[in-house]
């Protein structure tokens, strides 16, 4: 009676390893030749859309029609990585029931077959049957290999060509840091005194006017005083300029030297993305409300930047920082505050473990896309091909590595953040994934640790939960908070999936997450519980922001909502038939977000969530401002400018 069975069940099985089998081979060619985002398609939606901009209804129909192809497709690649599972667990069930139908059968010789012992007979074809259906089943199983990135050979060129590798899972296997030899490095710092076509610049290092205070004081953002005491904590008192960067300096023994004027000092920083604790929440006051870049209008100077990148400017004291990189090179710039004059250049070169070719990269990514990070004493730097530089605030180099050549077929935008003398690097990739803490001045490791996650874009922020500190990343498909100390997992929680871009934000100890194609979800910070999820509008790349009553969303496809932070419910909406990337900033009572053709709209961030003005700034922008007092330093595409009261 069981020989029957484990014959029946094995004779099962192999009909459902041949179906299934079939099926991979199919849905292989399926997805090799759809991506949803094929070159061709993209073209011709956005020829559709430059050629009928003002056409909203074609805009949602082309944003339905990307969603749906993206979702098939994440779907389909589910299918191969499910399916894969299923015949390995058919072929093991029909090997075991095969070995256990044969058990009691005695061998016997081989003999030649007699043409009329049909017995036989059939038992050589259900042996080649038997053959057939695993070399069916192994012809499948090859073509899932070559389908899924995390057990593909590493050929970088086809990896950036799947945009499958963002949601298989990644190999386990971790990419060891890997030092700088420093007898081999090369690293070229360029001071000058000399604008980089600096443009429309009418400051001088002379004391300048306080800017003009505004008619009636704007309510302070719930939340704000909270950061003040952190901001000042976390935040070297600034060293006042003088001209120990110049190159030359003109000395006139024969005049009577005049009294040495006074440079004003920033006493108010950005040191990280998104503000001091990446979180989106600014402290500045005395914001300019209205600029042009054609006019000149509240431009205090524009200066061009001489190469490519998407980094966010930092602000420390007098100076901005901001990242570049191409084939060529990969450089950290410093400009001066008051003048935006390039003070210093960092070449980063000769660092041991860096590729001799660079990582293929997309243009709205590149490989400046990750934003510096800076307590006042050290300037840290990441690039795409995985170089780590740290300098000090004149640009002389500190330390430098090579993290591992990000597996990233967009490429590598996690920015930096440092927080209580740590510097915390998110490196989600296709082939390793891990989230350290490194001493700033030295480069050496506090602690790493490997994350359950797929390739991620996001980038870390830290979070207040019942006065302490979390951080925060985003992944997928979890978020998680951590022990900044000591990098313990205190929580998370699997929400999301597709492409992770957008980042955390918090708020009275409550952690928000949102990625579009996934869900927004808000968390406890206390024990990691799901207070709710929304599914109304989603960003994909601008992170969102919130303060004690709304919580603010902006979308890739115009949309800006506000939402209650306690419910989820949505409580308002502006259509702006724009596209966002930088990410929203909350200063003085208002909300600031400029969007990818350069217009920045500015919202009341409050319950009525009105939209006080939106102008154009005159030149294309994907990176985050920077705000502190009195003064907005933006990036665009090709240059950086700052907006001051005149």
């Amino acid at each position: 009676m069981k020989q029957k069975i484990y014959r029946n069940i094995a004779i099962v099985s192999a009909i459902f390893i041949i179906t299934l089998a079939i099926m991979l081979i199919t849905n292989y060619f399926t997805v090799k030749k759809v991506s949803p985002l094929q070159t061709q398609v993209v073209e011709t939606l956005k020829q559709l859309n430059d050629q009928n901009a003002g056409n909203t209804e074609l805009q949602e129909q082309i944003r339905q029609l990307d969603l749906m192809a993206r979702k098939a497709y994440f779907i389909s690649m589910d299918h191969l990585k499910n399916g894969t599972y299923m015949l390995l667990g058919m072929m093991a069930v029909f090997i075991v029931c095969a070995r256990l139908y044969f058990t009691h059968f005695k061998d016997v010789p081989d003999k030649k077959l007699d043409p009329i012992d049909e017995w036989a007979i059939k038992s050589q074809a259900r042996k080649y049957v038997n053959f057939g259906a695993i070399g069916l089943a192994a012809i499948a199983l090859i073509f899932i290999v070559s389908s899924m990135p995390f057990m593909k050979a590493s050929n970088q060129k086809e990896k950036q060509t799947l945009v499958a590798q963002a949601s298989e899972e990644p190999a386990s296997e971790q990419t060891e840091v890997q030092e700088e030899a420093a007898p081999t490095e090369s690293v070229s710092v360029t001071k000058t005194n000399e604008s980089d076509e600096t443009v429309n610049s009418e400051e001088t290092q002379t004391e300048e006017k306080a800017p003009d205070a505004p008619k009636a004081e704007e309510p302070a953002i719930p939340g704000e005083v909270n950061e003040v005491a952190e901001a000042e904590k976390n935040t070297e008192a600034p060293v006042k300029e003088t001209k120990k960067n110049t190159v030359t300096e003109e000395v006139k023994p024969e005049e009577s030297p005049e009294p040495e004027k006074t440079v004003p000092v920033n006493k108010t920083n950005s040191n990280a993305f998104r503000g001091n604790k990446s979180n989106g929440i600014s402290l500045a006051k005395k914001l300019p409300m209205k600029w042009d870049l054609a006019n000149g209008t509240n431009i205090a100077w524009h200066t061009k930047i001489n190469g490519k990148g998407q980094s966010s400017p930092v602000i420390h004291g007098n100076k901005i920082f901001i990242t570049c990189g191409d084939e060529k090179a990969r450089e950290l710039f410093c400009y001066d505050l008051n003048t935006g004059k390039n003070l210093w250049t960092f070449n980063v070169t000769g660092i041991s473990g860096s590729p001799n070719q660079v990582p293929e990269t997309t243009d709205d990514t590149g490989l400046a896309s990750a934003s510096v990070a800076t307590n006042g004493k050290q300037v840290c730097a990441v690039f795409g091909t995985g170089d780590l530089v740290c300098t000090d605030m004149d640009g002389n180099k500190l330390w430098a590595k090579n993290l591992g050549v990000p597996d990233n077929h967009y490429g590598y935008a996690s920015s930096l953040l440092i927080f209580d003398n740590k510097l915390f690097i998110q490196y989600d990739n296709n082939d390793v994934q891990k989230v350290m803490a490194l001493n700033p001045a030295s480069g050496d490791v506090i602690w790493s640790k490997d994350r359950k996650e797929r390739i991620t874009w996001s980038s870390p922020m830290i979070a207040d939960v019942n006065n302490g500190h979390q951080l925060v990343l985003m992944g997928n498909p979890g978020i998680t908070g951590y022990d900044p100390a000591s990098g313990d997992q205190l929580w998370r929680v699997e929400c999301l999936m597709g492409e992770v871009g957008a980042s955390a934000c918090s708020m009275d100890g409550v952690i928000f997450g949102a990625s579009e194609y996934a869900k927004m979800v808000a968390i406890n910070g206390t024990d990691g519980s799901v207070l709710w999820e929304s599914m109304d509008y989603l960003p994909e790349v601008a992170s969102p922001v919130a303060t004690k009553t709304n919580l603010f969303i902006a979308t890739s496809y115009g949309v800006v909502a506000s939402f209650d932070p306690k419910t989820g419910e949505l409580k308002k909406e502006h259509e702006t038939n724009a596209e966002f990337y930088s990410s929203p900033i909350l200063a003085e009572g208002k909300m600031y977000i400029i969007s990818n053709d350069g217009t920045m709209h500015i919202f009341k961030a409050d319950d009525e969530f009105a939209l006080l003005d939106a102008f154009a700034t005159g030149e294309n922008t994907y990176a985050t401002p920077a705000f502190i007092d009195g003064r907005i330093v933006v990036r665009t595409d090709n240059s950086i400018y700052c907006v001051k009261v005149n």
